[in-house]
């Protein structure tokens, strides 16, 4: 691995910025890294080797012209495949979207409009799932443990940064898919709150639950990163109008007098010992630091999962319904009237995690069953939001695991759907409120194993929940090793 592709994203802007480096003797440091490393990884669907040189040949020109910058030009990154780019494929790897090319981009590709592209991440198909195992095209490793999964469904974009393949990867987040992924190959990942980033180009999967983010080797790098990305889109409806400022500012003030919240359903039955431990290690280091630990109740997290997957499936069963065959995407070779073009084109396009939740969520929205299942998982939607506003009534944050377990063997719970979604218990919480959440290492198992914790906050409270997790972060680093 070369000097280059060891720095930070912070480390690197300064790098380019003074002229110590130049844009494409970086993106050429990354690419060979991908070359030589993602055989065994598999982080990328596509490379744009040839775009991202160009790209970064042009940034370095205009930089030696004396135009001024943003703090992120000529930093190369990796994109999850969901995230609309012109002219390069986007294909939620799946079979349906496999010759799709975007006529525009993403509104947080705009944004990054003087990052270089190196290529685009593998993900599970239309981001449904916590292994990226149901890629249609291949199966990401992760890179701290070849036979274990990356996570999922942004499993490509956390291996990218995790291998050093990328100096920082955007994913999604509908129920985890940012945090889950983070934690599990040893990266920092932030679901922000709902409307700060805009959706615009994010090919849909659960409307009001998705949330692109990034993700990124340590906290400063991720506040930068999102510092960039945040703002008001008046083409995304749900975006927020307001003013979001340096997610940076705050950084290096510690959390003297700060409240954490430790509610104890995070704590029972189902957590590893190995997680349970660590998590609570961590709430005694804010502590020693001068933070004040709160023990708390959260009685709506038992309901979560069962209406998260109500809500998300019935909302993907509307958004993938444009998949038809007719136009855009695949269609099939073979059929006699226009419903038989329907039916076969998806059912050959779609796999069948995305069938299973299409048919879950058309079910949930039938006549028959429609409040007795989606109605009732707002009305739950409507507590859990209480939840959260209660907890933060009187505390800054709250602690807690982000998953179960550590990551396991590739192929291990492949076959059992309902234990994989069990998986997803302490991360859609979030994504039902709509506030925002941190996942960052605080340690490792028996086996070496990252392990992640989530610092959860209010809505817009990214400044503080990123001067807490810089302050931990701080706290168990000592020369380059965490102690």
């Amino acid at each position: 691995m070369s000097k280059i592709t060891a720095m930070t994203v912070s480390e690197l802007s300064r790098a380019l910025q003074g002229g110590e480096l130049s844009s494409a003797e970086t993106t050429r440091a990354y690419l060979d890294r991908i070359e030589t490393k993602d055989g065994e990884i598999g982080a990328y669907l596509t490379v744009t080797a040839e775009q991202a040189m160009k790209q970064a040949e042009a940034i370095d020109a205009r930089r030696i012209a004396g135009e001024a910058l943003p703090p992120l030009a000529g930093v190369p990154a990796g994109i999850k495949d969901n995230i609309c780019t012109k002219g390069t494929l986007t294909t939620c790897a799946s079979k349906m979207l496999g010759n799709f090319v975007p006529p525009y981009s993403a509104t947080v590709m705009e944004k990054l409009a003087d990052t270089v592209m190196l290529g685009k991440c593998n993900m599970d198909e239309f981001a449904m799932g916590s292994t990226t195992e149901n890629s249609y095209y291949k199966t990401t490793r992760n890179p701290r443990g070849l036979d274990r999964v990356p996570g999922g469904s942004s499993g490509g974009s956390a291996a990218a940064v995790a291998a050093n393949e990328a100096a920082f990867a955007l994913g999604s987040d509908t129920g985890g898919s940012i945090r889950q992924p983070a934690a599990f190959c040893g990266v920092v990942g932030m679901k922000p709150t709902y409307g700060m980033v805009s959706r615009y180009g994010l090919v849909a999967f659960a409307s009001s639950l998705d949330q692109i983010g990034p993700l990124t080797r340590d906290v400063r790098d991720n506040a930068l990163v999102l510092s960039a990305i945040a703002g008001h889109d008046r083409r995304d409806s749900t975006s927020v109008d307001r003013e979001y400022g340096d997610f940076s500012a705050e950084l290096g003030q510690g959390v003297q007098g700060m409240k954490v919240a430790l509610p104890h359903e995070y704590f029972t039955k189902g957590l590893s010992p190995e997680i349970k431990d660590a998590i609570l290690a961590a709430a005694k280091r804010f502590e020693a630091m001068g933070a004040q630990i709160v023990e708390t109740s959260m009685p709506t997290i038992s309901a979560a999962l069962p209406a998260y997957y109500i809500l998300s499936s019935a909302e993907a069963s509307s958004n993938l319904a444009r998949f038809d065959g007719v136009k855009y995407g695949y269609r099939a070779e073979h059929y006699g009237s226009v419903d038989e073009l329907y039916k076969n084109s998806r059912s050959e396009g779609f796999g069948p995690e995305v069938k299973r939740r299409i048919m879950l969520g058309s079910f949930a929205l039938s006549s028959g069953y429609y409040d007795a299942y989606y109605k009732k998982a707002l009305q739950v939607r409507t507590l859990i939001v209480r939840d959260f506003e209660r907890i933060f009534s009187t505390c800054d944050f709250i602690l807690s695991p982000v998953a179960p377990t550590v990551a396991y063997k590739i192929g291990e719970k492949s076959h059992s759907p309902l234990e994989m979604y069990m998986g997803d218990v302490y991360t859609v919480p979030i994504n039902i409120a709509g506030v925002p959440s941190l996942s960052l290492p605080c340690g490792c198992d028996r086996d070496g194993m990252p392990i992640g914790m989530q610092l959860i906050g209010k809505a817009f409270s990214e400044p503080r929940l990123y001067r807490a997790a810089y302050a931990f972060e701080q706290d168990t680093w000592k020369g380059g090793e965490r102690v």
